[in-house]
């Protein structure tokens, strides 16, 4: 999902650009399909490691970058990453001074010696600016200036808006973040917290976050929030806290009561959680949608009405752990592995927790999409329908419909083991086609390709007994 808060900036600019080589060219090797312009396929990152000092009021980001990476199977002359209109210091590729350009989002650097393939390499970017969202047709993505703090939501190429990067899905990377901020404010930051250390006015956070994390969902949140821990203490199960601003904290306490038991159930589903630690922040303003980032997510003070109004997005935003952040697509063709299941994840808390089966919700959203045009492919939807409701509605059904062609408990078995043996990996839909096909009873290949690679919509799966 996606904040889609308003217009985003130009950001095509010329960055600061020393010992330039105007002839470093752009990518050689496969690019990611709908965003070719972000990521490089010709090397892989292990560990970002990121310095920063923000000042909320100035909105003034200065940073220090060490990127620790493997050259791929050719040596490198050069490579890129993604970093915005920043004004950028030192850049040192192993200690050594490149040649490198800034224009247009792209920092592209030509070593002074080549890499060799397979070697490993590190890169160190200091930059400093005003950060601002990407522009997109979503509206702005990335770092984001709030009334009072900020937040990143960088779904689906943000990320450079506030650090360099390999922007793509699939290039997993370990995180450490330490972030100086006024001593006011909290910040949240998906990992586990190591240090907090205060000096005089300011304080230091320091998180680390080591399952592989695509750039797309290290999120994080600077603000004046209180503390909350969901679920009771020393009863085991997975660490889960919550910063909200205090005067939605009655609310916040009724809406968001029963995502323990949601935990609880996704795990009987789906399997163990993937990550250390769960956080969920609530900004002090509104938003679009709520967005997920790799153990956290962020939803807006209108997503807190204390009428469990929006429990659903809860749930939906709960499960995007497994199915989009531990399960990372290989690129965003395949985008439905990701909403499919947490819309689905959607209707199964539902029908546990005692409101509409799957099958009612099911029928639901095939009414909708029936009155619809039928030009969509749910398995390569096309950049401009990314994040259209189709792929959201028709990816829940899709689900149903194998569930409803497996039966309920070969279907259950083949979603825990898909998860268990792609945790903290990249997947694809042949991948997932695949593996649904060897828990089936029947050939499901034609099913599979009329819900994924056919525009016209299938007929509403038979009902099936609900799964409590």
């Amino acid at each position: 999902m996606r904040t889609a808060r308003g217009g985003g900036h130009d950001t095509d600019t010329l960055g600061t650009a020393q010992g330039v080589d105007t002839s470093v060219s752009g990518q050689t090797a496969a690019s990611e399909p709908y965003f070719p312009g972000h990521g490089d396929p010709r090397y892989r990152v292990h560990r970002y490691e990121l310095s920063l000092d923000y000042r909320p009021g100035p909105n003034r980001l200065a940073g220090n970058a060490r990127i620790s990476a493997i050259a791929g199977r050719a040596p490198l002359t050069e490579f890129q990453l993604n970093l915005e209109a920043f004004r950028l210091g030192k850049v040192l590729v192993d200690g050594r001074q490149p040649r490198y350009t800034h224009r247009g989002g792209k920092l592209r650097i030509r070593p002074s010696k080549p890499l060799r393939a397979g070697a490993a390499f590190t890169v160190e970017v200091h930059w400093s600016g005003n950060p601002k969202p990407v522009n997109s047709p979503w509206g702005g993505l990335g770092w984001e200036e709030l009334t009072d703090g900020a937040l990143v939501a960088s779904q689906p190429v943000g990320a450079p808006s506030w650090f360099p990067c390999n922007d793509r899905p699939d290039d997993k990377a370990a995180y450490q973040i330490s972030l100086t901020v006024p001593s006011p404010y909290t910040v949240v930051v998906g990992g586990r917290l190591l240090t907090r250390t205060t000096k005089s006015s300011t304080t230091t956070w320091v998180y680390e976050q080591q399952a592989p994390t695509p750039s797309y969902l290290v999120g994080l949140s600077i603000g004046i929030y209180q503390t909350v821990l969901l679920g009771e203490p020393g009863l085991g199960g997975v660490p889960q806290s919550a910063y909200v601003p205090v005067r939605l904290l009655p609310e916040f306490s009724r809406d968001f009561a029963r995502q323990p038991e949601m935990m609880r159930l996704f795990e009987e589903l789906f399997g163990p959680y993937p990550f250390g630690e769960y956080a969920v922040v609530v900004a002090d303003e509104d938003f679009d949608v709520p967005v997920e980032a790799q153990g956290l997510s962020l939803f807006g003070a209108n997503h807190v009405d204390g009428a469990r109004g929006w429990e659903r997005l809860v749930a939906h935003e709960l499960a995007h752990q497994w199915f989009g952040n531990s399960l990372t697509i290989a690129d965003w063709r395949d985008i439905w592995l990701n909403e499919g299941f947490a819309k689905y994840a959607e209707w199964l808390w539902s029908e546990r927790s005692g409101g509409r089966t799957t099958q009612e919700l099911a029928a639901a959203a095939h009414r909708e999409l029936s009155a619809l045009p039928q030009g969509l492919l749910l398995a390569d939807p096309g950049r401009k329908s990314l994040f259209d409701d189709q792929v959201y509605e028709r990816g829940g059904l899709t689900v149903h419909a194998i569930r409803c062609a497996l039966g309920d408990e070969p279907f259950f078995r083949m979603v825990r083991d898909w998860v268990s043996t792609h945790r903290h990996g990249v997947v694809t839909t042949e991948a997932f086609t695949a593996h649904v096909a060897r828990y089936a009873a029947a050939p499901v290949g034609d099913l599979m390709t009329a819900w994924l690679r056919r525009r016209p919509l299938p007929p509403l799966p038979a009902p099936l007994v609900p799964y409590r």
